[in-house]
């Protein structure tokens, strides 16, 4: 059975990745745009957070939205770091940074390489990745202009997911993609500049409008 709306599970998660990323309660309500008092609400299981404030943790935390809805046995809670001079090393795999993805050359072909970003090699098993520093402001509080997106290439995501999409042969955009019967809306963090963009199934193939991937972590320097 689905936990989704059990706000003791909720709050236990929010904690648990709170404590595993090292933030406190206020940089995490900074970071993210969110009332203090809100944060506080959902922490003590007293209110359940809306789906796209579900969304917006789960990009930040670098999760998918099931590791904020479902609970987590004492194995899949996030392991404690052994003592350093038993700390294994995992050797990261490298992932080009790049200013920008346009239409019609394939990623693994794009050499306007920015900056190389390390990812663990248990996520690099998981499929193909790169990385796309951010430009505009469509998705503040939660990705700003200059924060850098992993993304892992696939041509389709679940419904809510945070993707990097081409459309009509311009550069990638960073959206939430919610799926219809009719076609996909485009679906900005920051509403109040940037309205909703739906696109209908046939011009998704006529722009064409393509997904290049989805985004399963941000990173950003302070």
């Amino acid at each position: 059975m689905s936990a989704l709306g059990n706000k003791q599970v909720m709050a236990q998660n929010i904690k648990m990745y709170m404590e595993d990323k090292g933030i406190s309660r206020k940089e995490f309500c900074k970071r993210l745009g969110f009332a203090y008092s809100t944060v506080t609400d959902w922490l003590n299981a007293e209110k359940y957070p809306r789906i796209d404030k579900i969304e917006m943790m789960a990009t930040f935390f670098g999760v998918s939205k099931a590791d904020l809805v479902e609970p987590h046995t004492a194995t899949h809670s996030p392991a404690k770091p052994p003592a350093p001079s038993q700390q294994p090393r995992d050797k990261g795999i490298r992932i080009p940074v790049l200013g920008r993805v346009v239409a019609g050359i394939p990623i693994e072909a794009i050499e306007e390489i920015i900056d190389w970003e390390e990812i663990p090699q248990k996520m690099a098993a998981t499929g193909k990745f790169f990385a796309l520093r951010v430009c505009g402001h469509s998705m503040e509080p939660t990705i700003l202009e200059g924060d850098v997106v992993i993304v892992r290439q696939q041509e389709d995501v679940d419904n809510y997911d945070t993707a990097i999409v081409l459309v009509n042969g311009d550069e990638a955009t960073v959206k939430r993609v919610k799926k219809q019967k009719e076609g996909i809306t485009l679906i900005a963090t920051n509403t109040s500049v940037y309205e909703p963009h739906f696109y209908s199934n046939q011009e998704i193939h006529d722009l064409p409008v393509k997904i290049l991937g989805k985004v399963v972590e941000m990173r950003r320097r302070l």
